[in-house]
C-alpha cells in the first residue's frame, strides 16, 4: 500500500508540474502586460515600465521565470510558501485565503445536494425501468444537462426571486397554482411508487390531495409571512424519518434498528424547548456544534442499547435518523427568524436576493438574522448549481445500476431468498458506487476551482472570478496560485478516488500485481 502511494505521487507530482509549466509559459507568451503603459502619453511612463518590468521579473525569459516562481512555491515545506504578488499590489496568499471559504460556501452544498438527489433518483429510475418515472426524469436530466448555466440562472433570478418577493406583498396562492401544484405532486409520487394503474390512481389522488390541502392552508394563515414548524410537525417528520431511513438502511424487519430511531424521534420532541433555549440565549456556530455532538453521542448510546448483535448497522440507523431529526429543529428555528430578517429596513419584505454575498445594509447583531441572509444569498446559486450538476449523476447512477442488476452474483443473491431492499441496497448498490466514486471525488476537488460563469452572474468573488482577473489582466502570479490549488487537489482526488476503489470492493488490491 506505501509503495502503491509513494509511486502515485512520484507521478502525480509530475503532472502537476509539467502542466504548470506548460500554462505558465503559454500564458506569458500569450500577453504582454506592458502593452497598455507602452501606449501610455504618461510623462512618467519609461519609469512605470521599468517598475512593472521589476516587480513582475519581466525581463528573465519565461522558462527561468517558471522556476522562480516554483522556489517560492516550494516554502511550502518548511511552512512558508510564497505565491508571490499580484498587479494591484497584494500577496496572492491572501487574495486566494480570501476567496477560498466565498467559493467554498458557493459550490460545496449544490455539489451536495446533486450528488444526493441525483444518485436516489438515478436508483428509482433504475429500479423503474421504461415507467413514467423513467422517461420523465430522463427527459428532466438530458434537458438540464444541455442547459447553459446562465441561461438557468436568469430564469431563476426572474421566477424564484423577482417574483416570489413580488408575491410576498400579498401571500395569496391563486386557485389556479393550487390546482397545478396538486397535479405535480399526483403526477411525481404516483411514478414514484409505481405498480398496477389502481395503485397509480390511489397514489396519485391521496398526493394531489395533501399537496392541494398543505398550500391551501399555508395560503390561508399567511404561513409565508411568518413560517414555522413546531414540535408536533417536527416530531410526526422524525417519525416518517425514522422509517424510512430504517426502511433503507436495514429493513423494518429489524425491530431494534426500528426502536431506536423511534426513541431518537420522540428524543426530538423532550428536546425542542431546550433545544429553543439555547439558540435564544446562547447563538452562535459553536452551541449549535456542541448540540450535534451531543445528539450523535446520544444516538450512540440509543443504538448500543437497543442492539445486542450486528450493532453497527443498527448505531448507523440510530445516528441518521438523529442528525436528520435534529436539522427540522434547526430549519424550524431558521423559519422562526423569517419574519424579523423580512421586517428589518434593509430587506423590506424582499427576502430573496439576486446579487451578492450578503446584505450590505443589513446591520443586525443577532447571529439568526445573519447566518438566514447569507442562506438566502446562498439559494439561488446552490439551486442553479444544482440543477446543472444532478443530471449527471441521475444518468450515470441509473445506467451503472442497471448493469449491476444484470450480474450473476444479484441473480444468485434474489435466489437465496433475500429481500429486494438487501439485495439494491446491500450488494448492488455498493457495486454502483465504485464507478461514481471517481466522479463525486472529482467533483468535490472541484470545489475550489470555482463556478466562473455563476460567480459572475451572481456576483460573487471567489476562485473563478480571481482566475478570470490573473487570465484577463496578465496576471501570472494571481493565475497560477489558482492554478497549484485547483490543480494539486484534482491530482490528490485521483489518488483517493484510487484508495477508495479497495474501500469500496474487496477484490480490487491496492499495489498488488504489476
Amino acid at each position: 500500500m506505501l509503495a502503491f502511494i509513494m509511486r502515485r505521487l512520484g507521478i502525480l507530482s509530475v503532472i502537476l508540474f509539467g502542466s504548470s509549466f506548460i500554462l505558465y509559459n503559454m500564458a506569458a507568451i500569450s500577453g504582454d502586460p506592458l502593452a497598455d503603459l507602452k501606449l501610455s502619453t504618461d510623462p512618467n511612463r519609461d519609469f512605470l515600465v521599468a517598475s512593472l518590468t521589476r516587480e513582475l521579473q519581466l525581463d528573465v525569459p519565461p522558462p527561468a521565470r517558471y522556476f522562480l516562481w516554483l522556489k517560492g512555491i516550494f516554502g511550502i515545506f518548511i511552512g512558508k510558501p510564497d505565491f508571490g504578488m499580484s498587479r494591484d499590489g497584494s500577496t496572492v496568499a491572501h487574495s486566494l485565503a480570501l476567496a477560498i471559504p466565498v467559493t467554498i460556501r458557493l459550490v460545496l452544498a449544490a455539489t451536495i445536494f446533486a450528488i444526493v438527489l441525483g444518485i436516489a433518483i438515478g436508483i428509482v429510475t433504475a429500479l423503474r425501468q421504461y415507467s413514467r418515472f423513467d422517461y420523465s426524469m430522463t427527459f428532466v436530466s438530458f434537458l438540464m444537462f444541455s442547459l447553459p448555466i446562465f441561461w438557468v440562472a436568469v430564469l431563476l433570478k426572474e421566477y424564484l426571486a423577482i417574483s416570489f418577493n413580488n408575491f410576498l406583498r400579498e401571500p395569496n396562492v391563486p386557485i389556479g397554482w393550487i390546482i397545478g401544484l396538486a397535479i405535480f405532486s399526483g403526477v411525481f409520487w404516483a411514478s414514484v411508487i409505481g405498480g398496477s394503474r389502481k395503485t397509480f390512481w390511489t397514489a396519485f389522488g391521496a398526493a394531489a390531495g395533501i399537496a392541494a390541502t398543505i398550500v391551501s392552508v399555508f395560503s390561508l394563515s399567511g404561513w409565508f409571512l411568518n413560517p414555522g414548524l413546531g414540535p408536533i410537525i417536527i416530531t410526526g417528520m422524525s417519525v416518517g424519518i425514522a422509517y424510512g431511513v430504517t426502511q433503507l438502511s436495514v429493513g423494518l424487519i429489524n425491530k431494534a434498528a426500528l426502536k431506536a430511531s423511534l426513541t431518537m424521534a420522540g428524543l426530538s420532541l423532550v428536546a425542542y424547548y431546550p433545544a429553543q433555549w439555547v439558540f435564544d440565549k446562547h447563538p452562535g456556530s459553536l452551541s449549535v456544534f456542541i448540540m450535534a455532538c451531543v445528539t450523535i453521542t446520544i444516538a450512540v448510546f440509543v443504538g448500543l442499547s437497543f442492539s445486542k448483535i450486528d450493532r453497527a448497522p443498527i448505531v448507523r440507523t440510530t445516528i441518521i435518523t438523529a442528525v436528520l431529526s435534529a436539522g427540522l429543529v434547526v430549519v424550524d428555528k431558521f423559519m422562526q427568524t423569517w419574519k424579523p430578517y423580512m421586517e428589518t429596513d434593509a430587506i423590506n419584505y424582499r427576502p430573496v436576493p439576486t446579487i451578492g454575498q450578503r446584505s450590505d445594509l443589513l446591520d443586525s447583531p443577532d447571529y439568526w438574522i445573519k447566518s438566514l441572509d447569507i442562506a438566502t444569498h446562498l439559494f439561488l446559486p446552490t439551486v442553479a448549481l444544482t440543477l446543472i450538476s444532478f443530471a449527471g449523476y441521475i444518468r450515470y447512477s441509473r445506467g451503472t445500476l442497471l448493469e449491476v442488476l444484470n450480474q450473476d452474483y444479484i441473480r444468485t443473491a434474489r435466489a437465496k431468498g433475500l429481500t429486494e431492499r438487501t439485495v439494491i441496497m446491500r450488494h448492488a448498490f455498493r457495486n454502483t458506487m465504485i464507478p461514481l466514486t471517481t466522479i463525486m471525488v472529482v467533483d468535490f476537488a472541484g470545489v475550489i476551482g470555482g463556478a466562473l460563469i455563476t460567480e459572475s452572474v451572481f456576483g460573487w468573488s471567489g476562485m473563478g472570478t480571481l482566475f478570470r482577473q490573473g487570465l484577463l489582466g496578465y496576471d501570472l502570479n494571481l493565475l497560477m496560485g489558482v492554478f497549484f490549488i485547483t490543480a494539486s487537489l484534482s491530482v490528490i482526488a485521483n489518488l483517493v478516488a484510487d484508495l477508495l476503489y479497495s474501500a469500496l470492493d474487496p477484490r480490487i488490491r491496492v499495489g498488488g500485481g504489476a
